[in-house]
């Protein structure tokens, strides 16, 4: 299974690793995740939520399964869905254990909670038995008391020392397969942690993202200045964009980040002006009902939604089709061209057929 779109700006430093046939790292696309919120034992919720996600461009799901009674549901999603699984899973190492043996493509596993070292062994064993990674998740928040105690060390630096300890910790079982991830919900303070585990061990692929980012809005601002600064600077093998909202809107505002930084391109890109006197339709709905009619496509389309003259063709020069606006009208036209004047009320319509021609 191949990602669903093309890296312009691969990071070759980290090793290539497979999740359920997806290629992370060693120079793969940035992967893009979320996670399911429906209840863990809910088969046919948990399949729908996937069927959703794979239609906006979701190439990695994960899956929390909280009690050893959810194992029998996580087995039936992962045999019947279209995506990889990763199996998120905190406190209890015999439950990391059993997914690995029941379809799991990728463990989640935070080491400062799943107990001792030799209770990670038996997980690193069975991955391994498996053929799957592991992606070692360590949290600000989930730091072990004498690490938090160090003064010598800012929290980025301690974040990334746990991190490095638990990674010689699977070398030296000879586990390679691991994907390695440290987040807080401050931005600077994640994106410190993830320069210093660029720097020291290049090698390992990392997940990317801010815990705990917030609502709609609030998450992706967070998550856009954070992710953005890695991403640019060739940091990230994979990520996701942790929101309070459906999961689809974490897939959706993953895609729009990359794009927007030229690394991945996946669906239409909406070009769309503020608004402002000028406007003679209702603009705002008009350019929302487009974006959601548009939210499954996957033609890599520029779509211009305008306001008005000032703002249409000429402003939307590279646009491949759109609309400019004006008096309770629209005109509507592709790749610089007027095809036709439709009244307000038949704008959406009238572009999304014209949209479906190309």
């Amino acid at each position: 299974m191949e990602p669903t779109a093309t890296a312009l700006k691969p990071n070759q430093r980290t090793r290539r690793l497979s999740v359920g046939g997806v290629p992370l790292g060693g120079g793969a696309p940035c992967v893009v995740q979320s996670m399911l919120n429906a209840p863990a034992t809910d088969v046919e919720a948990n399949l729908r939520q996937i069927a959703d996600l794979q239609a906006v461009g979701c190439e990695v799901v994960r899956m929390a399964i909280p009690r050893r009674s959810c194992l029998d549901a996580f087995e039936e999603v992962c045999r019947k869905s279209p995506l990889p699984i990763v199996a998120d899973v905190h406190f209890d190492a015999g439950i990391a254990i059993e997914a690995a043996r029941r379809g799991a493509a990728k463990l989640r596993i935070n080491p400062g909670n799943i107990g001792s070292w030799e209770k990670t062994d038996a997980v690193i064993d069975a991955a391994r038995a498996a053929r799957i990674p592991i992606r070692i998740g360590v949290n600000a928040g989930s730091l072990d008391d004498a690490l938090k105690a160090r003064t010598d060390l800012t929290l980025p630096e301690k974040m990334a020392a746990s991190v490095k300890e638990y990674v010689r910790h699977f070398e030296d079982r000879g586990f390679g397969d691991i994907v390695v991830s440290a987040k807080a919900h401050d931005v600077m303070t994640t994106v410190r942690a993830y320069r210093v585990l660029a720097r020291e061990i290049p090698e390992i692929p990392l997940h990317i993202g801010i815990t705990e980012a917030g609502t709609l809005l609030q998450g992706v601002v967070k998550s856009a200045s954070g992710l953005g600064i890695l991403l640019e600077e060739g940091i990230g093998d994979t990520m996701r964009i942790s929101l309070t909202d459906e999961p689809t809107a974490e897939v959706r505002a993953c895609w729009m980040l990359l794009s927007a930084l030229d690394l991945r391109r996946r669906g239409p890109e909406i070009i769309s002006c503020p608004t402002c006197g000028r406007c003679q339709v209702d603009m705002i709905p008009i350019a929302k009902a487009i974006e959601e009619r548009l939210a499954t496509s996957a033609k890599p389309l520029k779509v211009a939604v305008m306001g008005c003259v000032v703002n249409g063709p000429g402003e939307a020069e590279g646009a491949d089709i759109g609309v400019a606006s004006g008096a309770g009208a629209g005109v509507i036209f592709k790749g610089g061209s007027t095809l036709r004047k439709v009244d307000e009320g038949d704008i959406v319509e009238t572009l999304m057929e014209e949209i479906d021609k190309l």
